[in-house]
């Protein structure tokens, strides 16, 4: 079977502030079975290069990536030059600066990014969006998120759903997983749970709440290319471990 689970380093932000942290964090994630990651985290001035290079050295692929919307603005160039180093062709953006959630700021975002779109198009990248929670509030009656995926070409805009965040935002991740099918070669996979102190946290994958044989069967269908496991906070435990109980479960489920 094909390995489609990556890791998502945003989890081990902690650990990848140098060229030697990135090193060990590599190496780690491809013990624990990885065969793939997303680049995300990144602490200053890591040469791109000494990245590809630890990446092949580990037998590992970046599948995706996590930018700044301000340098697919100003340094695009830059940008591809990365990617191509990485042989990766999904780059993506955490998020929008918060003068974009709102309307205008909506129609700011589609016009900004449809040049942006065509020149990664040219060199055979595409480009997708990793929703939070704020996306599902409503303008008029309608979600922003929906606004967004419906004014978009799919051509020029991919979906990077984050199934805790949907969840977050009072939808279904299912239902929205089915929703972008054929434009979401991207998912994020992180699981929720609450304690009896009904605090909302982060939870390894099949610890939490999420339904995962729905979600997973929907991502399927909709043709998910990779599935990246990432825990914003890992609370009392090592990220490296809660990213193996993650990789162990998804295994269980299937995935590998």
């Amino acid at each position: 079977m094909e390995k489609v689970v990556a890791a998502q380093l945003y989890t081990v932000r902690e650990y990848t502030k140098t060229i030697e942290g990135v090193a060990e964090s590599l190496k780690k994630v491809a013990d624990i079975g990885y065969s793939a990651v997303q680049i995300s985290g990144f602490g200053a001035g890591i040469d791109p290069k000494e990245v590809a290079k630890l990446v092949e050295d580990n037998g590992l692929t970046v599948a995706s990536t996590h930018t700044g919307w301000d340098r697919f603005l100003n340094d695009l160039d830059g940008v591809i030059e990365e990617h191509q180093l990485w042989n990766c062709k999904h780059p993506a953006i955490g998020g929008l600066p918060g003068e974009y959630h709102n309307l205008d700021g909506l129609k700011r975002f589609l016009d900004e990014l449809a040049p942006i779109a065509e020149k990664l198009a040219a060199v055979g990248m595409d480009f997708s969006y990793h929703n939070h929670n704020h996306e599902f509030a409503k303008y008029d009656g309608k979600t922003w998120i929906s606004m967004l995926y419906e004014q978009a070409d799919p051509k020029m805009l991919k979906a990077e759903l984050d199934v805790y965040w949907v969840q977050a935002g009072g939808a279904d991740p299912t239902l929205w997983v089915r929703k972008c099918a054929g434009r979401e070669p991207l998912l994020h996979l992180k699981d929720m749970i609450i304690t009896p102190k009904r605090e909302v946290r982060f939870a390894e994958i099949g610890e939490g709440n999420l339904n995962w044989p729905a979600i997973l069967e929907a991502a399927k269908e909709s043709g998910v290319e990779w599935y990246f496991v990432e825990q914003d906070q890992c609370y009392e435990r090592n990220p490296f471990d809660s990213l193996a109980i993650s990789y162990r479960n998804l295994n269980g489920m299937g995935l590998y």
